[in-house]
């Protein structure tokens, strides 16, 4: 109850960006720290899910394996995320990569949360973490992963990626991938990021073809759908 008037009160004082721009059948797949949309109609059997930003939940990745028999490629290079999903007893269908996804293939720089018990290594610092405790790791663009692994366009690409979803959309847009449903936490107000940025992305992403169809409590969780994949 107190968790629900907190977000609430959240939502009068920060209310969300945008409204969804279609009415379309979802069902929210994971733990409410972990949780996604997946669209009722339109997500083909066994989709191929591509889910970036592990971290410590992997709630929506399981159950949309259980619920539909999805074959999910996760992907997350920071160290904590690693030894956690090292320990886990995951089923044959859930594939780990240590590698981030960014708009370039490399390196990129990772800080370091603001409190020990988070777990999100970030594009940007947050306010009070230790820039000296940035890491190094690999990353590589969507199109790279999808040569290399030769699986395919995924059918649903999530993202909870702590700020890199930016540049990685500009450079998904770009191009001519066009998964048929993005799942994305956006980061504006965090990390020093303007609310601008992300009314920006989504006008570039509307221009690409996709749709609105959810948005979190929070207002930063998105489920977007490209026009071409919408049941008529």
């Amino acid at each position: 109850m107190i968790h629900r008037l907190k977000t609430i009160a959240r939502r009068i004082m920060r209310p969300p960006l945008h409204k969804p721009d279609i009415k379309l059948a979802y069902e929210v797949l994971g733990t409410s720290y972990g949780g996604w949309p997946l669209l009722t109609n339109e997500t083909p059997s066994t989709p191929l899910i591509y889910s970036f930003g592990v971290g410590e939940d992997v709630s929506f990745d399981l159950k949309a394996i259980e619920k539909i028999g999805a074959i999910v490629h996760a992907f997350d290079p920071t160290p904590r995320s690693c030894r956690w999903i090292a320990r886990q007893l995951l089923p044959p269908s859930f594939h780990f990569h240590p590698v981030g996804l960014a708009s370039e293939d490399g390196e990129a720089e990772f800080f370091a949360p603001e409190v020990d018990a988070y777990v999100s290594f970030s594009a940007q610092p947050a306010p009070k973490s230790a820039p000296e405790l940035a890491i190094r790791a690999p990353v590589q663009r969507l199109s790279t992963i999808i040569e290399n692994l030769g699986n395919g366009l995924p059918d649903v690409l999530k993202m909870d990626i702590e700020g890199f979803e930016y540049e990685v959309l500009d450079d998904l847009i770009a191009g001519t991938l066009r998964p048929a449903q993005l799942l994305v936490e956006f980061h504006h107000r965090m990390y020093d990021i303007p609310n601008e940025r992300t009314i920006e992305q989504i006008e570039r992403l509307r221009g690409a073809g996709y749709l609105i169809f959810y948005i979190s409590e929070s207002g930063h969780e998105y489920g977007l759908v490209h026009q071409s994949a919408v049941l008529t």
